[in-house]
């Protein structure tokens, strides 16, 4: 399982783990230390280990199977239970074991792994957060229309950090802004007239989806990127919905206000993996979201 799939599974978890050991339970934490050749998983990924549960992955199989194994050993022997409030840590055994990636696991990835485990409990969580907080990456969604309302659902277990814009102040629906629907305040809906004012606020490196209501407040999003990108060049992706006839037209009234070829290719349209049919609000949302996964930094191949 590829690195970016599991750090989408990960994002889940830790609410989960952060719940577990506030209610007193204690975990033992199995991190993958050191690689050396072709593993399962990156050095940095983990999982928690509780008594009769377990949430993350260090890439399955066989040396899974042993590293839980070898997690529910380390909890019984030590019987550590979670830190009361303004106590210690229970994280005071740390332990590293060395694995090779055999016939011996029944696994042929050929290399060898080094993993540490160490117990935790609810003292621990503030550290735990800043240790295993995974990266989000900074998204700028234009419209609350059908599809971006599908878009935002889907996006939900992704790594990105989402600005929901839109001109009319009631376009969101209320479940989605008020309820945290995403961890870790992933999800801003923001009201912005004129909506383009609000490209000018976008953290370096975000990436930009535009599909408001209208093809006017589109183009004026585009121009403003566009704006952007000539100044300071620092938006990865610029997705606009709709056609290929809707983009040439675009595309020459921009050149008409003075870009260049090179600029206008800055701009994705139509936006959407290609191969997947249908106009679906749904459809298009789980094809978005893939072509903004495809953006992300590569990714080593799984072993």
């Amino acid at each position: 399982m590829g690195t970016l799939r599991m750090e989408v599974a990960e994002l889940r978890s830790l609410e989960d783990v952060w719940s577990a050991l506030t209610a007193g339970h204690a975990a033992c934490m199995v991190r993958v230390e050191s690689i050396q050749g072709s593993a399962p998983r990156e050095a940095g990924a983990w999982m928690m280990v509780f008594a009769d549960q377990v949430f993350g992955s260090i890439g399955g199989g066989h040396l899974e199977h042993q590293a839980i194994a070898q997690a529910r050993r380390i909890l019984a022997a030590r019987a550590a239970p979670a830190a009361p409030s303004g106590a210690g840590s229970a994280s005071d055994v740390p332990l590293s074991l060395h694995y090779a990636l055999g016939p011996a696991l029944g696994q042929c990835c050929g290399g060898a792994v080094e993993l540490g485990f160490a117990l935790v409990g609810a003292a621990d969580i503030p550290a735990l957060k800043l240790r295993l907080a995974p990266r989000r990456h900074p998204l700028a969604l234009f419209g609350a229309g059908h599809v971006g309302r599908a878009l935002v659902q889907v996006l939900a277990p992704l790594p990105f950090a989402v600005r929901w814009f839109d001109s009319r102040e009631d376009a969101f629906p209320a479940r989605s802004c008020d309820a945290q629907m995403l961890p870790g305040e992933a999800l801003r809906c923001e009201h912005s007239d004129p909506v383009h004012g609000a490209v000018a606020s976008l953290a370096p490196g975000t990436r930009v989806l535009i599909m408001s209501f209208s093809h006017a407040e589109d183009f004026a999003l585009v121009h403003a990127c566009l704006r952007r990108q000539r100044a300071q060049g620092d938006l990865p992706f610029i997705g606009l919905i709709g056609s290929r006839t809707k983009w040439a037209t675009f595309a020459s009234r921009l050149r008409a206000r003075g870009f260049a070829e090179h600029e206008l290719a800055h701009i994705t349209c139509p936006i959407g993996i290609p191969g997947i049919r249908g106009k679906e609000p749904a459809v298009i949302a789980v094809a978005v979201a893939a072509q903004l996964l495809q953006t992300l930094a590569p990714q080593s191949p799984a072993a």
